[in-house]
């Protein structure tokens, strides 16, 4: 959709994009196909493939704020918004937009993700933390020592990008509760010299957080769905 408003061709999904994508909705027919056969009477099924349809546009919408938020940063050419034309500061405006939106977002999927774990493996997290994270999920599978390897792989991936996670969870939470983001940014370089220009934030650093988040969201919902696709077609032929 944003591609098209900004003038682009379509996206084609490709790589961990595509992969994430296709094992979602391998999940989805495996849960169709379920109720299909059961019904559902509980509609348990029909409500993790409810969510399961939420991630996968949510996935979509992160992936369209982090390819926005890139479209606009190479707008900005100037250090300082002093020096900005009226058309760059509405660019730079819509960078900040997107890239707020994304890395927002990085972390709202990853609850929502947190949420369908719950349910898929009875982790029953909500005994332990009423609203709990998905990394309270992570942490539960360890306490009650069940699907490890699954675990174990999450685990790998959130090390891997656990620098800009730190980052980009920073923002949120400041962001959230407290200020924007970017004028925290703003607020520090007045107290470090009051007469001067305000430097733009490194937005190239800031995009370089963004993609690790986006990895992280990409990679945590292929290794889910994967792992739950294998275990299933497991336990329908044991």
């Amino acid at each position: 959709m944003l591609r098209s408003l900004l003038g682009e061709p379509p996206r084609q999904n490709e790589g961990i994009l595509a992969d994430t994508m296709d094992a979602m909705f391998r999940t989805i027919r495996l849960l169709q196909k379920e109720i299909e056969r059961h019904q559902d009477p509980s509609h348990d099924l029909r409500k993790l493939e409810i969510w399961i349809y939420g991630l996968i546009s949510s996935l979509d919408e992160l992936e369209q704020c982090k390819y926005a938020a890139n479209f606009f940063r190479r707008k900005v050419v100037h250090d300082y918004l002093e020096d900005m034309p009226s058309a760059e500061k509405s660019d730079y405006a819509r960078y900040v937009y997107f890239y707020k939106d994304g890395f927002i977002r990085v972390f709202s999927i990853l609850d929502k993700l947190g949420t369908v774990l719950n349910e898929l493996f009875e982790l029953n997290t909500s005994k332990v933390k009423a609203h709990f994270s998905y990394f309270t999920v992570l942490r539960q599978f360890r306490y009650l020592k069940v699907h490890l390897e699954l675990a174990d792989q999450l685990s790998l991936i959130k090390d891997k990008h656990k620098e800009s996670m730190s980052v980009l969870r920073r923002r949120r939470n400041t962001e959230i509760h407290y200020m924007n983001a970017e004028m925290q940014d703003d607020l520090w370089q007045r107290h470090q010299g009051l007469d001067g220009k305000v430097e733009l934030e490194n937005l190239d650093k800031h995009l370089h957080d963004l993609e690790h988040g986006y990895l992280m969201v990409c990679e945590s919902l292929h290794t889910v769905f994967v792992y739950t696709n294998q275990r299933w077609k497991k336990v329908k032929q044991s």
